[in-house]
């Protein structure tokens, strides 16, 4: 009789964050890998709170996965299988970056990448020796199995794909170097075609922290893979996460947009030099990185190639009057698309490490108040403002942002600019999609 492995996706029930539209929510790729790594002495099912209520299910042995903003719903579920005696397994970020904590309200916390230590997991399970922790090293990625995406609800409109991990950028609010490691890994390029090729969903979301690196290297293997993609005859829509530098190479712009690309999620965070310096984002620095923005945000939309652009509010050094600035400067600089966040130390983080050692977090009621890390809530107060103000503040520049007027003239700069009719729709419901979470976030009326 086969054993019964239950993999969990939590959500966050509390916090809206970026997941009001089910249509935009992405499988959970990491249990897909960790379903096809298991033995198929194993019955093995996945239970995703992106669409439907969680139900308990007997089991032998369940894994979860979580990120720091919905920690706490992966630990009250694992409150409920401890309490029936099966064994609970959280990895994700979170339980890399926190495991002392973790290990109060799991049995097993995996640190690192899962892949390298799942098989000796499940070989220590069946022999009744289950550690508390396993430490993985960042693993090949050509040994990485094709996810068991069959296992995936049915509903999701948009397909996941991973090709690289890793970031040598290391900026100072974000985790990924001190999580996958500071050198790009990349992932052999016949490997990702074959499993595009296999991937029912028409639009793909390729979930690299940064699909085109930051080296000459890294752009010539993507050219590569969109060419395999063309030749193939690949037929898909897709779009990615990268740095400012997507916008770099006329040739990688122009395989980029003939293999399907359509947008381009780029980490702008500010205008502001000396807040760039802060956060220590290098690859954005020049002596006015304004026009730098605006300069490649031209050359992307050229090659038909939409832009998110996403923004931080409340720097350490925000005033009000450098938050409305940052405001007037979105409107201005040819962004197609606009993500408008909280400065957010998470954990993993140089930002989070400086803060919580000096005491400056504004929230740190742990793990209570993980539930505020979503990007969407104020956690760190900058040095000349009150909290009251900071949220006045960017509420009214969310009002400039995503006004009715702002959005139409940003859709109808992106046709103008992109000369494509799919962009112009992708950018209009991109649009209306982030006023919606943005309102929803701060608390203003959508009408």
């Amino acid at each position: 009789m086969k054993k019964k492995l239950i993999l969990i996706n939590p959500v966050n029930n509390s916090q809206t964050g970026l997941n009001i539209n089910k249509s935009l929510r992405y499988p959970p790729l990491g249990l897909g890998i960790v379903a096809a790594l298991t033995p198929e002495t194993w019955d093995i099912e996945i239970i995703d709170e992106n669409f439907e209520e969680f139900k308990f299910i007997q089991a032998d042995l369940v894994g979860i996965t979580s990120f720091t903003s919905n920690v706490n719903r992966a630990y009250e579920i694992a409150s409920i299988y401890r309490n029936k005696s099966i064994p609970v397994i959280l990895g994700g970020i979170h339980a890399s970056t926190m495991p002392d904590e973790a290990l109060n309200h799991v049995d097993c916390v995996v640190i690192g990448e899962a892949e390298g230590v799942w098989v000796k997991i499940i070989n220590d399970f069946e022999s009744c020796d289950l550690k508390n922790r396993y430490i993985s090293n960042d693993v090949d990625l050509s040994s990485i199995p094709v996810p068991k995406r069959e296992l995936f609800n049915s509903e999701y409109r948009i397909g996941t794909i991973q090709t690289t991990r890793g970031c040598p950028n290391n900026c100072d609010f974000c985790s990924v170097t001190s999580i996958s490691g500071a050198i790009y890994r990349y992932r052999p390029i016949k490997q990702i075609l074959d499993e595009l090729e296999l991937i029912p969903q028409d639009k793909i979301f390729f979930v690299d922290d940064n699909l085109v690196g930051s080296n000459k290297t890294s752009i010539e293997r993507c050219k590569k893979l969109f060419k395999g993609i063309i030749q193939r005859g690949i037929k898909k829509e897709w779009f990615c996460q990268s740095s400012l530098n997507f916008g770099k190479d006329k040739e990688f712009l122009r395989l980029a947009s003939e293999s399907g690309c359509r947008m381009v999620f780029i980490g702008l965070e500010t205008e502001n030099q000396e807040q760039l310096c802060s956060i220590n984002k290098k690859i954005n620095m020049s002596e006015d990185p304004g026009k730098k923005y605006s300069k490649t945000l031209k050359l992307i939309n050229q090659h038909g190639i939409i832009v998110i652009g996403s923004f931080i509010f409340g720097f350490e050094d925000d005033t009000k009057e450098k938050m409305l600035k940052r405001a007037d400067f979105i409107n201005k600089c040819g962004v197609d698309i606009v993500q408008m966040t909280y400065l957010t130390p998470l954990p993993g983080s140089n930002l989070f490490s400086r803060l919580a050692n000096s005491g400056s977090l504004f929230h740190d009621n742990f793990p209570i108040d993980w539930n505020r890390y979503d990007l969407g809530e104020l956690t760190v107060l900058p040095s000349a403002m009150e909290a009251q103000e900071v949220v006045e503040s960017v509420r009214e520049c969310a009002t400039k942002i995503f006004s009715n007027f702002q959005i139409s003239l940003r859709v109808i700069k992106s046709l103008f600019k992109t000369r494509s009719i799919r962009c112009c729709i992708w950018c209009k419901h991109s649009n209306k999609y982030y006023r919606k979470v943005t309102f929803n976030r701060l608390g203003i009326n959508d009408n």
